[in-house]
């Protein structure tokens, strides 16, 4: 792989003022409460993407839009839920109605990822107008500075058009107000099986692809990542599983279906920059794959790095040998 990226995700900080706007804008009851309350987080957002456009100084910033479901914002203990609920100056019972409301058998297959921004367009918007206005202030002080939005959990290429013609149109908005012009690229996550197989339908849309590995192992083997303890030794014993898949990737079906993808969405748009995210971006097997794969990078968590490092200059060697 040609480099090691870290993916910055929507951020999970525990500044009250923010959290306060962000069940604001979860419990809005249409939107126009929606709206307000997203013009609270507009300013923390604005902040977070400034700090890192000057941190990365002029490398590239992958930013994924929020991806969890909503329900994981909203305290699940009743003690919590009274602290909230008088915070916000509502009755307790009126977040708990919310809390049914989105309940979810299945969350991680449910109301997440782009599908929250095609039922709340106004979502993708603010976190659009953050990165942007963020992006121009930084350029604006002679900095480089280059956004890549990353758009999650596709499975058709009409979402990702749908999520990408907001993007798009807020930047030039923004630009447009601030006379600066900022370089940007929009893609998205391949994580599941139904996008890796239409990966050149959606190639032809969008300019990078990240593999969330996670999910695409969870939705492929039909395992449960948060449930898979309970029957994982087993496995592992009998033999059934040469190794944990959510710690290094299956050779045979997950990779699979990200050489198939990179092959076709490469076929449809040549210059497409590919790599993955998740555990796998740590693991030295997976990375051996990735790179005989031809994907341009890894992304892992900050104490995987250095592993990570090594392992692709291994797995570059062996491939040059």
């Amino acid at each position: 792989a040609e480099g090691i990226g870290l993916c910055s995700t929507e951020h999970m900080c525990f500044d009250p003022e923010r959290i306060l706007s962000r069940r604001k804008m979860i419990l809005a009851r249409d939107t126009t409460e929606r709206a307000a309350a997203l013009a609270e987080l507009l300013p923390f957002q604005r902040s977070d993407f400034e700090g890192l456009f000057e941190a990365m100084a002029g490398l590239p910033v992958t930013i994924r839009l929020l991806d969890p479901p909503l329900h994981e914002f909203l305290p699940q203990e009743q003690a919590q839920q009274q602290q909230v609920a008088s915070a916000l100056g509502i009755g307790v019972e009126q977040l708990r109605s919310r809390l049914r409301q989105l309940h979810e058998q299945n969350p991680m297959l449910g109301h997440r990822g782009c599908r929250l921004g095609l039922t709340h367009p106004e979502i993708t918007e603010m976190q659009a107008r953050a990165i942007f206005e963020a992006a121009c202030t930084v350029a604006s002080k002679g900095k480089e500075v280059h956004p890549e939005v990353m758009v999650p959990l596709i499975v058709t290429v009409r979402e990702f058009e749908d999520q990408a013609r907001i993007i798009r149109r807020v930047a030039a908005e923004v630009m447009e107000a601030r006379a600066v012009q900022v370089p940007y690229k929009v893609g998205t996550m391949i994580e599941t099986p139904r996008a890796a197989l239409v990966a050149k339908d959606i190639a032809a849309a969008a300019e990078f692809f990240s593999f969330g590995t996670n999910d695409l192992t969870q939705m492929t083997f039909g395992f449960s990542r948060d449930d898979i303890g309970t029957f994982l030794p087993a496995y592992l014993q009998k033999g059934v599983l040469p190794a944990d898949p959510f710690q290094s990737i299956d050779a045979h079906a997950v990779g699979a279906l990200v050489r198939l993808a990179t092959t076709a969405g490469r076929e449809a748009r040549a210059s497409l920059s590919v790599g993955i995210c998740g555990e796998h971006g740590g693991d030295p097997a997976s990375i051996d794959l990735f790179e005989d794969a031809g994907l341009d990078y890894v992304s892992c968590s900050p104490l995987r790095v250095p592993v990570a490092r090594l392992a692709a200059a291994q797995a570059a060697l062996r491939r040059a040998k």
